[in-house]
């Protein structure tokens, strides 16, 4: 009986307690409630630009490793708009007195034509060595034909893309030049064809050419490209220079529509990043490499490379591996990013078609949203007078990437190597070419590391490959990339630089200095040489320099000749 009492009174305790136990149970979901629905919504701004992988291990501490891209370029241990040492630098391509005046030197009977091969950029190639050619063979250089017959079958010819009337007029002095060959006869005068091997010499262009020039009078030398030793004597060297980077001046129209793309990029945004992206179909087909498509990218691009007979099966992986192909959208933004370029940073993309579309693109555009070509910041009505020719639309981008604050290559082809060279003889403007075959392994094992780490190992293998000062020994590569005879130093100016910098770094630590005026007096530092200034005086006295940089050029081209890698990579 006692027992059944005490488990009565237990139970009516319990019955008692219950509705205050609901009525509080009650409160606090009403209360999780509220706070649910007051409470902002998860801001997921930051995820459409930043990516938040768990999907390795930290065997050490034995906690998931986080690989998160962010928003902002972080700090950097560079300038990113600027190479280093660079006011130190300047182009130089003055005849010496050695060199004889073209009038003292041309024979009147001797004549030189010269039909291009590829996309204006492998044609710019032939141009600049067609002039050094006629001058070795003490010849009167015809205006070259430009190919208009490759893949993109421009009908463009020289005028159409050069200022003619420039070029002559340029060059006087070193290589007479003429518009047409002379009659003769009464008629017009067919010259004799021939090709010269690659990488001809100044003694094999003696050896092979002049003795047909000597007998026939005229010689047309056909698929005029890269047919030039890289190694010349420096006067030789100089005159390539004088071609290149003063006389090949695009016409009026192009040159006005390219800085008006300029002036436009400029406007919204103080610097600007060009990028060559070369995703298309066919660079990807002609590469033999493999992006993850599954058999639909196989099969298209198969496709296309069964265009090139001569081109063997290639094995996609080991392609990647020897850095042979060009990075993905999405991995030419992680590597910008990790060299500390951030989301708020312009982007002009240079690029035809590209494989894959938007979807390539979406995750490059999502890091860099500020995206533009010369599609979006011009109208189908400016751009009418250039878009049924493939070499003038791609001069446009010319144009732009030439005067960017950084040029990004995706691909080593003409028109980077003709840029990066360009820019270094220009003041060594930032020139960014991806070390593919050392960030490939990184790509592959980025799920596995933090963006820290990740970065910092972008940022070291990138060392040697951002356009800076002395980064390429003189006289390695081509030429037309490093031209580096062409390059001289203001030695002066750079040992009284760094004796006022070790001064001032001396007095900072007696005297206490802001930062702010630190960074005044580094910019006062980078004024130029008066070497460079009365380099060009001398220009503009020969009439070789008119203080403009403005002569560019582009165009793909796709052919069946041997000569394939660099028609493709124009």
């Amino acid at each position: 009986m006692a027992f059944q009492r005490r488990r009565y009174s237990y139970y009516n305790r319990l019955r008692r307690l219950l509705p205050l136990i609901c009525a509080v149970s009650g409160a606090l979901l009403i209360l999780f409630a509220l706070l649910s629905i007051l409470s902002p919504p998860p801001d997921d701004s930051d995820r459409r630009i930043s990516k938040r992988i768990i999907s390795g291990v930290d065997d050490e501490k034995n906690i998931p490793v986080v690989f998160t891209v962010p928003r902002n370029g972080g700090r950097s241990d560079r300038d990113i708009w600027r190479s280093w040492n660079a006011e130190f630098f300047y182009g130089c391509c003055n005849a010496s007195t050695k060199f004889p005046n073209a009038k003292a030197i041309t024979r009147n009977d001797r004549y030189l034509a010269i039909a291009t091969s590829g996309g204006l950029n492998q044609q710019r190639t032939g141009i600049v060595d067609a002039v050094v050619a006629a001058r070795i063979l003490n010849a009167t250089l015809v205006i070259p034909k430009l190919d208009q017959k490759s893949y993109w079958k421009d009908a463009s010819d020289f005028s159409n893309i050069f200022d003619v009337d420039w070029f002559m007029s340029f060059l006087s002095k070193d290589v007479k030049i003429i518009e047409t060959l002379p009659q003769k006869g009464g008629k017009t005068w067919s010259p004799s064809r021939m090709r010269v091997p690659r990488k001809c010499n100044e003694r094999c262009y003696i050896n092979r050419v002049l003795p047909v020039l000597q007998k026939r009078h005229a010689v047309q030398l056909n698929k005029f490209d890269y047919r030039l030793s890289n190694k010349l004597r420096d006067d030789l060297q100089k005159l390539r220079c004088r071609v290149n980077y003063h006389a090949l001046k695009f016409t009026d129209p192009i040159i006005e529509m390219g800085n008006e793309l300029v002036r436009r990029m400029r406007k919204k945004s103080k610097h600007f990043i060009a990028l060559h992206l070369r995703f298309e179909p066919d660079m990807l087909a002609f590469s033999g490499c493999y992006y993850g498509g599954g058999d639909k990218e196989k099969k298209e691009l198969g496709t296309i490379r069964r265009r090139w007979k001569t081109l063997h099966v290639n094995n996609p992986e080991k392609q990647r591996r020897q850095g042979r192909c060009p990075l993905t959208p999405e991995e030419v933004g992680l590597m910008l990013r990790a060299l500390g370029y951030g989301s708020d940073v312009h982007i002009y993309v240079a690029s035809g078609e590209v494989y894959g579309g938007e979807k390539s693109l979406a995750p490059l555009k999502a890091l860099f949203p500020h995206f533009y070509s010369k599609d979006t910041i011009a109208t189908k009505m400016e751009l009418k007078p250039f878009s049924s020719y493939s070499s003038r639309m791609a001069a446009l981008d010319f144009v732009v990437c030439d005067e960017s604050d950084v040029f990004v290559t995706n691909n080593n082809g003409n028109m980077a190597r003709i840029l990066a060279g360009r820019r270094r003889y220009f003041g060594h403007k930032p020139t960014i070419r991806p070390n593919a075959k050392k960030l490939y392994k990184l790509f592959m094992s980025k799920e596995n590391t933090t963006w820290e780490e990740f970065a910092s190992r972008v940022r070291t293998f990138q060392k040697g490959f951002m356009g800076e000062p002395k980064e390429v020994r003189a006289g390695r590569g081509e030429f037309h990339e490093n031209p580096s005879t062409c390059i001289c130093e203001d030695t002066k100016l750079k040992a009284g630089n760094m004796d006022s910098r070790k001064l001032w770094k001396k007095n900072k630590k007696d005297v206490g200095v802001s930062n702010d005026e630190q960074n005044e007096d580094e910019d006062a530092e980078s004024s130029t040489g008066t070497d460079y200034e009365e380099d060009q005086t001398d220009l503009q006295d020969r009439g070789l320099y008119n203080g403009t940089r403005l002569d560019y050029d582009d165009a793909s081209s796709i052919s069946d000749e041997p000569e394939l890698e660099e028609m493709l990579s124009d």
